[in-house]
């Protein structure tokens, strides 16, 4: 499985971005898709997750109400529409599948992407 995440850039804090995750071999609908980010010198720090096209999302508290995760296994993609970003959001943004049942964190996904680099000015 190949990940691509895409759609970071640089924004002013209140801004929008809207970022994606491509799979090539279209076998998101089969797995819990995950989002996470990592700042430097931090680990990876799970933001977002969904479980199935009807499923309801789970967030990190510090993101909830300001993203949103959605899907379209059609098109093999995910996308996470990251709402009022603050600097504190700033990191590379990466999505993974999980592949170990569990809890939401980084050592139960894999299949990690090219991350995306998201940076917010203040």
């Amino acid at each position: 499985v190949q990940l691509q995440a895409s759609g970071g850039g640089l924004v002013q804090a209140g801004g929008s971005l809207r970022l994606s995750c491509v799979d090539s071999g279209r076998t998101f609908s089969r797995y819990v898709v995950g989002w996470f980010r990592q700042a430097p010198g931090e680990g990876r720090e799970f933001v977002a997750a969904d479980g199935s096209t009807a499923g309801t999302a789970t967030y990190a508290d510090s993101v909830k109400g300001r993203f949103a995760f959605s899907r379209d296994n059609a098109k093999g993609t995910v996308y996470l529409q990251m709402n009022s970003l603050k600097p504190e959001d700033t990191a590379v943004y990466y999505c993974a599948l999980q592949l170990l049942p569990g809890p939401y964190s980084a050592e139960n996904f894999g299949s990690w992407g090219q991350g995306t680099q998201v940076t917010v000015s203040s």
